[in-house]
């Protein structure tokens, strides 16, 4: 029977279980390290990554997946007549969704392209919702309708550990790169109107996790808060430290705990943490 399926790209921060669940079919992003390239999720995984990134003579570079990956998987999963809803991250770090946009001009499915607004696990959140309005019998129109529900009561914070790969990627300059590590200078960073923002800079471990405990502390302020994520690159104290604050605070929900993906640990660095969240 026809009916619409969904596609993403893999920097959303599904579990397996989640894929299998819905029928979700992943384009992967890739990753060059040291002139090798990997593949997101196929020929490497979330947790190898770090390693092989730290021991990288140079910043590894990342690539959206091709145009034909998309193509390809718009024909294989419209050849019983279904549609294709692509949800992909947001354009402010990945130019993913105009390569699926492209795509869905050259395929023979009906296909609709959304740029969620955000990534990893917060993309996930969305993909679920959507998930279930198909499921339910909805269409297209309002699966996108409750993704952008989501997106709005969504948080997102992300705490870096080292401006390094910042200041390699381009993303700063190397003087104020080499100047905030000298003075243990941390930032934190926030998703809100489909761009990255400071939302704190500090000096040392200590102004970074009082900045996690007010935030914390304010998920118990407002709406209730539906799931949690927190994602990670090589940071296993600063994850156990924030998600026991968060479990104080939300003890009835599961907290998906996950190595970030290759795309998102390369710009981020190592010992990156980020929790993700959103509310009714």
């Amino acid at each position: 029977m026809a009916k619409t399926k969904i596609v993403v790209d893999s920097s959303a921060g599904l579990t397996a279980e989640e894929v299998k669940k819905y029928g979700i079919t992943i384009v992967p992003l890739s990753v060059m390290i040291d002139g090798t390239i990997y593949v997101e999720g196929e020929t490497i995984t979330n947790d190898q990554f770090p390693k092989m990134m730290a021991e990288a003579k140079a910043l590894p570079q990342t690539s959206q997946p091709p145009i034909g990956k998309f193509v390809e998987a718009f024909d294989r999963l419209g050849e019983d007549g279904s549609d294709v809803l692509c949800i992909t991250m947001m354009e402010a770090i990945s130019g993913t969704v105009h390569a699926a946009e492209q795509a869905a001009t050259m395929s023979k499915t009906k296909v609709t392209v959304y740029d969620c607004g955000t990534t990893d696990r917060g993309m996930a959140f969305q993909v679920i919702e959507a998930a279930k309005v198909l499921e339910n019998g909805g269409t297209v129109d309002e699966a996108v309708a409750k993704m952008k529900d989501v997106l709005a009561k969504s948080k997102l914070y992300l705490a870096i550990e080292n401006l390094d790969n910042l200041v390699k990627g381009g993303r700063i300059s190397k003087f104020a790169g080499a100047l905030s590590n000298f003075l243990n200078i941390k930032i934190m960073l926030e998703v809100s109107d489909r761009s990255l923002h400071v939302r704190m800079k500090g000096r040392g471990k200590k102004a970074m996790h009082r900045e996690w405990d007010k935030l914390v502390s304010a998920m118990t302020n407002g709406p209730k808060v539906k799931a949690i994520g927190i994602s990670h690159v090589d940071a296993p104290k600063e994850v156990e430290r924030l998600k026991e604050k968060v479990s104080a605070v939300c003890p009835d929900i599961p907290i998906v705990v996950r190595e970030t993906v290759p795309i998102i640990a390369t710009h981020t660095g190592l010992g990156a943490c980020c929790l993700l969240y959103y509310t009714e």
